[in-house]
């Protein structure tokens, strides 16, 4: 562990941010120049559930396509970019961890990495259809569903971000657990907190309908348990061979 004063976190934190600031400035860059593209992606598991019930996506300001697209590329960017701004928080947490620390932690940033990505397929693929198949056979019958195209893409665009960083949980209680601030034993004895928990935020986030606020309750629940059977079989046997040596 590096030994810091409190000005020199403060100038590393802000060095950091310019770092990611500048980062995802020129992924917007990019992500704007192909923003149509992307915009199409999102459209399409929207499109299939509205083509059996013969809806339309529709714009209704002059200025909804351009803001949409400014919307689009943002949320964009920060899903490209991913890799890189992973890699500038790695290098501003790693100074705080001892050096064993530092070495159990840094496979789990690829993980990250990678569990970021599940959760936007898992979101695309999965969560999307099914949300809006639910939602077009919800209530009554007989009418014409017209969905803005700017509300649509930037909900979508957020909805994709949020499930990349709910899909952290796990990752995020082996680092807890490598830095001693839980273990399988604490995370065991408020697991029924945190499934009502898991609960009352799905039925927040989703529409009003049980099979969709389990199709985000299920998913939490098991990347909790995933993160604690993880703290058992790593972040325990890690820390008992590191303290006999």
């Amino acid at each position: 562990m590096k030994e810091m004063s409190l000005v020199e976190h403060l100038e590393e934190l802000r060095s950091t941010m310019v770092k990611v600031v500048a980062i995802l400035a020129i992924s917007f860059i990019v992500c704007y120049a192909q923003a149509d593209v992307i915009s199409e992606m999102l459209l399409t598991p929207l499109r299939g559930a509205l083509k059996n019930e013969g809806g339309q996506v529709i714009y209704l300001g002059l200025l909804d396509k351009v803001l949409s697209q400014f919307q689009v590329a943002f949320w964009s960017s920060v899903i490209v970019s991913s890799p890189l701004w992973f890699w500038q928080l790695w290098k501003f947490i790693k100074p705080g961890l001892y050096d064993h620390e530092a070495k159990g932690v840094r496979p789990f940033f690829l993980v990250g990495f990678v569990l970021f990505w599940l959760g936007i397929a898992f979101g695309y693929f999965l969560v999307f259809p099914l949300t809006f198949e639910t939602l077009m056979g919800f209530g009554v019958s007989n009418v014409t569903a017209t969905i803005s195209l700017k509300e649509y893409l930037v909900l979508a665009s957020k909805v994709l971000v949020f499930l990349g960083i709910i899909f952290q949980l796990p990752n995020l209680l082996l680092i807890l657990g490598f830095m001693g601030l839980v273990t399988k034993y604490s995370l065991r004895s408020v697991r029924s907190y945190v499934y009502v928990g898991f609960a009352a935020l799905s039925a927040i986030l989703t529409p009003p309908d049980v099979i969709t606020m389990l199709g985000l309750w299920l998913p939490l629940t098991v990347l909790f348990e995933v993160g604690i059977l993880a703290v058992a079989l790593v972040v325990h046997p890690y820390l008992e061979r590191h303290h006999k040596s």
